[in-house]
């Protein structure tokens, strides 16, 4: 298994960034084609499957979070590659898509401080 907290190092501050970014800059979302859903689709599921293939660890710990991020990463870029209209038209629910916002950012928070926290166990 690799360190949970070097994964964090990296997973925390991109959740973190990535989605303070989308909420202040939410409006350029609106005029998406699919091709590019896809694109991103395509990416994300990239992301997943290499978070999976490197942390893939079923605990009671806070290193858990990375394996269940890894998971929701790769299944919406799934969701994105084989339905690219559909997902378009999901993400027309702005409170939805805050609300996702907000958790996925709370999440970057915790691994960032899970991360950066000296005293906290490995």
């Amino acid at each position: 298994m690799t360190n949970s907290k070097s994964i964090a190092g990296i997973l925390g501050p991109i959740l973190v960034v990535t989605n303070l970014s989308e909420a202040i800059n939410s409006h350029i979302w609106v005029n998406v084609t699919p091709p590019q859903t896809y694109l991103a689709g395509a990416l994300w599921f990239v992301a997943g499957l290499f978070i999976l293939r490197t942390h893939n660890y079923w605990a009671v710990h806070w290193s858990v979070l990375i394996t269940i991020l890894g998971w929701f990463i790769l299944l919406g870029g799934l969701s994105r590659m084989f339905f690219p209209e559909f997902v378009q038209q999901g993400s027309q629910n702005n409170q939805f898509v805050f609300a996702f916002q907000m958790i996925l950012l709370a999440i970057g928070i915790i691994l960032c401080y899970k991360a950066f926290n000296k005293s906290d166990d490995k």
